[in-house]
């Protein structure tokens, strides 16, 4: 089959790689069919532009795989009506985590013929096949697809238990040139970055999590270590960008990966997604040997009581334990901080304010967003069953109109003391970014005149 699959616009400058489709990519090729890429977020075509392209050019399939962001509904919406609009509309098949937790919805609202629910790849070999075949849908597990007028939703499929199984992802079908010029903490302007995956899913349940799958699953390190010195010999990659929801799932695990990464003799610098209560000092200097320069951790609030209500399994005197331990060891944290779910008030959000500035190191601007209730997510079930939400409908039609604003407010704030209780932390969190680039930059003329440093470069802001 000949296949188009599409890589929305996000309105980026440098846009990041699309890891999910470039591994539906690897896996369709494998199995024989013919993939092209459209490139909407490298050219920034308009949506109709896509309805062209589909007239002028006989596909069979055209795919799109979004989040469950309010900019990536409307931009799947607007997508959804170019490829409805074409003469020779393909079969429409659309994935990701923001349609796979309410599918009738997204089928009803985008007049796709078929979702893939959740991990897509096993799916997408047996959908493919069926398609070829033209077989029937019925028993395909993983899927709901349209019949008439009715949304049929197949039983879920099982995960696949060896994602080693999986091949790469089919680098060579994207322009690698452009999305290796994305920009991570403490890369240099002369070093280029990709992201890729240790492992699959998340040991942890935190109410705000959309995340469907259960449980983790992770990739030898060898495989892991395969796949780099790939892209480094082949893209010039030297930083790694570790997506997985969570590479640090145990000390046990890091470790591992660490040594591995030592032992290859890799020579590069990565980052991931880590945890505070498996952050100890002895793990964290062996990942900065290895190349570790950032972790970005979820912590999401400074309180012992809500920490417990997002179900999080942290406490605060993890969060300071775990990051003073990072930040000796040379490495910068990531700090996520949420504010507003069930039992939340100034007090708290005040608390995240207060660690935000005295742990700041200054690698990037601190910001608090208000939390949100993301179908699939405890959160939103919780909201629904209070009366907070109606369904799906109001979620992305009404409620979450921007991820800085509030979709459902869950404290005994009113909207209006929620928004100048977020006024006041994220000015005073803006003000101190700017006061310590303000300083650096006066700092680097004093140096600049002060050494007649001939290295001096300009004052350049790329």
């Amino acid at each position: 089959m000949k296949i188009l699959l599409v890589v929305y616009d996000n309105d980026s400058y440098v846009s990041e790689f699309p890891i999910s489709l470039a591994y539906i990519s690897a896996i369709l090729m494998r199995e024989g069919h013919e993939v092209d890429i459209y490139n909407q977020d490298i050219h920034h075509y308009k949506d109709e532009e896509l309805t062209r392209v589909l007239d002028e050019t006989k596909y069979d399939v055209v795919g799109v795989s979004v989040i469950a962001g309010y900019y990536q509904y409307r931009k799947l919406l607007k997508l959804s009506d170019a490829i409805n609009r074409s003469k020779n509309r393909p079969i429409f098949i659309i994935g990701g985590h923001g349609p796979s937790p309410e599918p009738d919805f997204f089928l009803k609202k985008t007049q796709a013929d078929i979702i893939v629910i959740g991990e897509g790849e096993d799916t997408t070999v047996e959908l493919f096949k069926a398609l070829s075949d033209k077989s029937g849908l019925a028993g395909i597990a993983g899927i709901a697809h349209r019949d008439g007028d009715k949304v049929v939703t197949n039983t879920r499929r099982a995960l696949i238990k060896d994602i080693d199984t999986i091949p790469f992802p089919a680098y060579h079908k994207f322009p690698i040139e452009h999305y290796r010029m994305t920009r991570m903490p403490h890369i240099l302007k002369s070093e280029f970055a990709l992201p890729i995956l240790s492992g699959r899913g998340c040991t942890f349940t935190c109410n705000f999590c959309y995340r469907m799958d259960k449980g983790f699953r992770p990739r030898k390190v060898e495989y892991i270590v395969e796949e780099m010195r790939l892209l480094k010999k082949d893209y010039g990659i030297t930083y790694f960008a570790f997506y997985d929801e969570l590479l640090m799932s145990s000390v046990e695990r890091t470790e591992e990966i660490a040594e591995g990464f030592i032992k290859a003799g890799l020579n590069v610098k990565w980052n991931c997604n880590g945890r505070l209560n498996y952050a100890r000092p002895e793990l964290l200097k062996l990942m900065k040997k290895s190349g570790c320069v950032f972790i970005n951790y979820g912590i999401e609030a400074m309180d012992d009581q809500i920490l417990k209500n997002m179900k999080k399994g942290l406490t605060v005197k993890q969060v300071i334990s775990g990051i003073e331990a990072t930040l000796a060891a040379g490495i910068s944290p990531g700090y996520n901080i949420i504010f507003g779910n069930i039992g939340e008030g100034r007090e708290t959000l005040q608390k995240g304010v207060d660690f935000l500035l005295k742990y700041d190191d200054g690698a990037q601007m601190r910001t608090i967003r208000p939390v949100t209730p993301y179908p699939g997510s405890p959160l939103y079930y919780h909201a629904i069953k209070e009366g907070l939400l109606k369904d799906v409908e109001d979620f992305y039609e009404n409620k979450h109109t921007n991820s800085d604003l509030l979709a459902v407010n869950f404290t005994n704030m009113t909207d209006d003391e929620f928004y100048a209780a977020m006024t006041e932390a994220n000015m005073a969190l803006t003000k101190n970014y700017y006061d310590k680039m303000s300083a650096n930059v006066l700092n680097q003329v004093k140096h600049l005149y002060s050494s007649r440093d001939a290295t001096f470069r300009g004052f350049r802001q790329t």
